[in-house]
């Protein structure tokens, strides 16, 4: 396994895209690995493949497009309506199971075969929305799981994993990318680029967070 090389779970929106440059400050090489999986807006796989470019990073696309098959959710079913709010009650319908699960295993297995130890995602329980499978024990017990699924020695990071929003913008401004994360991801889920439609749950929770970073003392340190 080879410790100067990392493997980016990367979707192409704000959270991945951070992640993307702070894996490309800790590691001396880097690579995506991006999935098609069925989402109704599939602009993010390309806004990902051009982000991975001008950053000089190795990018690779999995169909996986049978995970949105599996159940039903409002990001790859389009006669459903996504919840403006999270039910009190139960998970949003935005959330897709199994997602992260999937994702993250075949990221392994897709590392394992280039002998890439490191594997880099960007969920966090601060700002889970609602969905068990951004929780750190998740990522904790499928890092051991996958660990000994193959008798390897990955390292899942999450970098993001207790910061909420508006310390996710400070991070991007502290590594130098945050309009590049501003204006050239995709976090909407009605597929708006950039500061996106405004009003979906994704575009209120990254908005509202880059607003409180902005009037922050943080903020202020560093303009």
């Amino acid at each position: 396994m080879n410790n100067k090389e990392a493997l980016v779970v990367f979707s192409g929106g704000q959270d991945s895209t951070t992640c993307l440059f702070w894996a490309l400050k800790h590691f001396e090489k880097v690579h995506t690995i991006t999935f098609y999986y069925g989402q109704k807006h599939s602009l993010e796989i390309e806004m990902a493949r051009s982000i991975a470019e001008d950053a000089g990073v190795d990018f690779h696309l999995e169909d996986v497009s049978f995970i949105g098959s599996l159940g039903s959710n409002s990001l790859t079913d389009t006669s459903i309506v996504m919840d403006s709010e999270k039910p009190s009650d139960t998970f949003p319908n935005t959330f897709v199971p199994g997602r992260n699960l999937f994702f993250l295993s075949i990221a392994a297995v897709y590392a394992r075969e280039r002998g890439i130890r490191h594997i880099v995602t960007g969920v966090s329980q601060t700002d889970f929305s609602g969905y068990p499978d951004c929780r750190d024990a998740f990522v904790k017990s499928l890092n051991v799981t996958l660990n000994l699924a193959m008798d390897d020695q990955f390292v899942i990071h999450t970098p993001l994993m207790w910061l909420d929003k508006a310390q996710t913008w400070e991070m991007a401004d502290r590594l130098g990318v945050l309009e590049l994360v501003r204006r050239k991801t995709l976090t909407c889920y009605n597929g708006i680029p950039g500061d996106g439609c405004g009003h979906c749950p994704a575009c209120r929770l990254r908005n509202d967070g880059l607003d409180r970073y902005i009037n922050s003392v943080e903020y202020r340190k560093l303009i």
